[in-house]
């Protein structure tokens, strides 16, 4: 869709607050900020280019009615509602299926522990709510093998051969979804061996789940087709969690306009620092949504090409700080862990503690600790007035660290 003429937005909705640039058609800019939440608005962003359009046009666009696209140009956005809703463990409920055999494959993982001195270590909560196998079976041939192989051969998607020993069991797999749509299950993740050379049967697995009316179905195969398949299992199992999320803070967010923003380029940011498109914008390319806009932010305004010097970006919102180092190009990685959960998604290199302005000070087992609770944005920190909660800034304010006239 090619750009209209009008107002551009950037919008960063962090977890306490929400920051907008503006670009006017004369090419004049603005900047500001809003609570992420806050009684008086449902969300954010569309309070932010409600108040913009207002003033700019002369007219008071009331709460609450459809707000006018005419002068909007474009809306680029990155969200913390993926990580926020994979932090909290409040994504949509989700099962996953396995090739039958591999039921327990995530929750055994890789083995590795973060700490090897710990006593005490607590298994991650799996972000799948039920678990069933999938009755068909993968195997890559090898003609060295003395083993006899009994199934088709097939060439699959890089040239190897494989061998077909077991096709998905058609009825086993329908009492398997009807199953998990009785339990309330919403959301559907498959991860089968091999898939990732060969995802006929993932796509065969996702085909007859969708008849069965789920609001999600992601295959490994699509999510993450690579070698492994514990990080592509929760890579497949976190995009079908996070996903629906998503789509529905998408379609709240368009709905506050007119049209639902037909005409209007809205992109938002991806993990990599790229933009993409709502049909795009999935939970497993979301997770640092937010953290990526800052760094591609810095490589624009802080890197200086003349000497070349490293920079250091460091982000400190209300929930979390986020780190990331810039050299003239970007560093990207593959495989990433964030609370417990692998994912295997190109994304930018940002190390995050979850310590910001909001994070709560409080003694717990005689000992005082920093976060990793937020005050948030509502009640916030004892500064806000608002009956919030003992917080980082509110500790900066004490020493005399954050001038109060500003």
């Amino acid at each position: 869709m090619a750009l209209k003429k009008g107002i551009g937005f950037g919008i960063d909705r962090g977890g306490t607050f929400t920051d907008v640039f503006v670009v006017y058609p004369d090419g004049k800019t603005n900047t500001f900020k809003l609570l992420s939440e806050d009684p008086n608005y449902n969300d954010a962003p569309t309070e932010a280019i409600r108040r913009v359009l207002s003033e700019y046009t002369g007219k008071e666009i009331p709460r609450g009615s459809k707000i006018p696209t005419d002068n909007v140009s474009f809306i680029r956005m990155g969200t913390t509602v993926a990580t926020n809703a994979l932090l909290e463990r409040n994504g949509e409920k989700t099962a996953l299926l396995l090739t039958a055999g591999f039921k327990d494959l995530l929750k055994i993982g890789n083995q590795a522990r973060s700490n090897i001195f710990d006593l005490n270590i607590k298994t991650p909560e799996m972000l799948y709510t039920e678990v069933y196998e999938v009755h068909e079976r993968v195997v890559l041939f090898d003609e060295t093998c003395q083993m006899e192989m009994k199934g088709e051969v097939k060439e699959a998607s890089n040239g190897q051969k494989v061998v077909i020993e077991q096709k998905v069991d058609d009825k086993q797999l329908r009492l398997a979804l009807g199953a998990a749509a009785q339990k309330g299950i919403q959301s559907i993740a498959v991860a089968l061996l091999h898939s990732y050379i060969y995802p006929e049967h993932e796509r065969i697995v996702r085909d007859i789940a969708n008849e069965f009316g789920f609001s999600h179905v992601s295959i490994s195969s699509d999510v993450a087709p690579m070698v492994k398949i514990v990080p592509r299992g929760f890579t497949a199992t976190a995009d079908a969690y996070l996903t629906p999320i998503i789509r529905k803070y998408i379609e709240k967010f368009c709905s506050g306009f007119e049209e639902n923003l037909k005409d209007v380029v809205v992109e938002f940011m991806r993990s990599d620092g790229g933009l993409c498109s709502i049909q795009d914008f999935v939970g497993s390319k979301a997770i640092l949504s937010g953290p990526a806009g800052g760094v591609v932010g810095v490589s624009y305004t802080a890197y200086d090409e003349s000497n070349k010097n490293p920079i250091i970006a460091f982000d400190m919102g209300g929930t979390s700080t986020d780190v990331s180092r810039y050299a003239g190009h970007f560093n990207e990685i593959i495989e990433s862990e964030t609370d417990g959960i692998i994912i295997q998604s190109p994304q930018l290199e940002i190390h995050t503690v979850a310590a910001g302005g909001g994070s709560r000070l409080f003694f717990k087992n005689g000992m005082f600790v920093v976060g990793p609770q937020s005050s948030g944005s509502t009640p916030g920190p004892i500064c806000y007035r608002k009956n919030g909660y003992l917080s980082i800034t509110d500790a900066n304010i004490v020493l005399n660290r954050i001038n109060l006239k500003n």
